[in-house]
């Protein structure tokens, strides 16, 4: 999301957060194609959760929102906090700046809720944009995306779970990045689904949610995913305007893909997330 973008939706919610009641939204259809079937749906406050979404080790959900950005990194410049991911009991979540920034950061807290900072300097040609951050299931390698039209997926050592990141926070590069074989637009989040296959929710026309398939599992080397999509979400309100699909999570154990879609206008006070299994064959 861009910074100009950033600052309509929190003055759309701080605004929408006092004056709007929002009636239940439309259920999803009934299946999806690519492998998935709707399995229902849940609302879930925008300030504090419609940026992104994690499963606890419980089977409790994570949100993230503009108003759950901490007021020490919000005062540091970090203003946008990205659809997060926990691996292991460790809760990965991705913060970026301002236009002008030159930088973006990934914060990592402990299972016992210590937190560590890790900064990456943007390399040339990088967007600012720090849109999520999700962990391979051997929590080697944490992905990452930007904003816009992109060929690629970021990858870096998984800080504090990689042993190659420094134990407290730091500076973190990025190694062996994922290529597509076809372009993606505005990525918002993705999660791994395996150790060769992610789910991605991007925010293009269609509200698309995509799957990225890999040749082997990460490894720090460069590699080529093959990019399908899976299914398109449901845009159902008693708003009309633009829609804004937003973080992605799969929690294993339950076998649930979960899916953020924001409504427009005033009733982006809360976020729809979907959720999916996989379809019975």
């Amino acid at each position: 999301m861009s910074a100009t973008a950033l600052g309509r939706r929190t003055a759309v919610l701080l605004l929408a957060a006092t004056a709007v009641a929002l009636a239940a939204p439309g259920t999803a259809r009934a299946d999806s194609p690519g492998g998935w079937r709707s399995s229902g749906s849940s609302t879930v406050n925008s300030l504090t959760g419609g940026e992104g979404i994690a499963t606890r080790a419980d089977g409790s959900l994570l949100t993230r929102g503009l108003g759950s950005i901490p007021l020490g990194l919000r005062i540091a410049g970090w203003n946008h906090v990205g659809d997060p991911d926990i691996a292991d009991g460790y809760t990965f979540d991705a913060y970026q700046g301002g236009d002008g920034a030159t930088s973006k950061m990934f914060e990592v807290t402990t299972p016992s809720g210590t937190a560590y900072d890790y900064t990456h300097p943007l390399d040339a040609g990088e967007a600012i944009n720090n849109s999520f951050a999700t962990v391979s299931p051997d929590a080697q390698w944490l992905v990452a995306g930007e904003w816009g039209t992109m060929n690629r997926l970021q990858v870096f050592p998984a800080p504090l779970t990689n042993p190659s990141t420094p134990r407290t926070g730091g500076t973190l590069a990025q190694a062996g990045q994922i290529s597509l074989d076809q372009p993606v637009q505005d990525v918002q989040g993705c999660d791994f689904v395996s150790t060769t296959r992610l789910v991605c929710a991007s925010d293009d026309a269609a509200k698309d949610v995509l799957q990225v398939d890999l040749p082997h599992a990460l490894d720090g080397m460069p590699v080529t995913g093959h990019v399908s999509t899976l299914f398109q979400l449901p845009r159902k309100s008693i708003c009309s305007g633009t829609f804004e699909s937003e973080g992605i999570d799969y929690d294993p154990a339950g076998e649930v893909l979960r899916v953020e879609i924001v409504s427009p206008s005033v009733c982006a006070v809360a976020t729809t997330v979907y959720a999916y299994r996989p379809a019975l064959t």
